[in-house]
């Protein structure tokens, strides 16, 4: 079993001068320069960017859907990684509010635990294509109030990877945290982000045109 070293690449506008910080999460085999490279098609010009990269290009070695206790140690591990850049984003002057995630399937995954553990009012998050972590979700790790967090959720269905089941699981939890979530789940959708996705999550969560 491995932890992660805390590595993490950045682009966009400097942190001193960006008024809003976003932190990509890479999928399974992919790494940090591949998945904040998606903001040629997000496009969000005005933000600092950050993407840590995982251990052996994996957050955590099974299922998220395995017993929680399977991907410990790299879980806990990946999601210390998170916060701790969170802290560093406030502590050069970027509040919550104005911290936004996204990830895309493992990294989707690790975005949705992440803040369903830490729940606050964040700019917004994006999870293409993941769910909650774990077997059985375990309510008493999540706590918090979103105050209206936007949230976009998507999927494929059937994903080979993540069940519409879980998605919809994840839904309900983040919703009663006072998350404001969208739910968009494409019929026959191979794992990938598409275009529609894309748009989705500018219009919804960084409200853009």
């Amino acid at each position: 079993m491995y932890q992660h070293k805390k590595d993490i690449i950045s682009a966009g506008q400097p942190i001193g001068s960006a008024d809003k910080a976003i932190i990509f999460l890479h999928g399974r085999g992919a790494s940090a320069a591949d998945i904040i490279s998606l903001n040629q098609h997000l496009q969000l010009n005005d933000a600092a960017l950050f993407a840590p990269q995982a251990t052996n290009h994996s957050w955590y070695p099974y299922s998220f859907m395995a017993p929680v206790q399977d991907n410990e140690p790299a879980l806990s591990s990946a999601l210390t990684i998170i916060k701790e850049l969170t802290e560093d984003i406030e502590a050069k002057g970027i509040p919550k509010n104005k911290i936004f995630f996204v990830g895309f399937s493992q990294g989707a995954c690790l975005t949705l635990e992440f803040i369903a553990r830490n729940a606050a009012k964040y700019g917004g998050a994006v999870a293409f294509t993941g769910g909650l972590i774990g077997e059985q979700l375990e309510l008493s790790n999540y706590s918090g109030d979103f105050e209206q967090t936007p949230v976009f959720i998507s999927t494929g269905d059937p994903d080979p990877h993540v069940p519409v089941s879980r998605v919809n699981e994840s839904k309900k939890i983040l919703e009663e945290m006072n998350a404001q979530v969208t739910l968009s789940i494409y019929p026959g959708r191979v794992h990938t982000i598409s275009k529609a996705e894309i748009e989705q999550a500018r219009s919804l969560v960084f409200q853009l045109i």
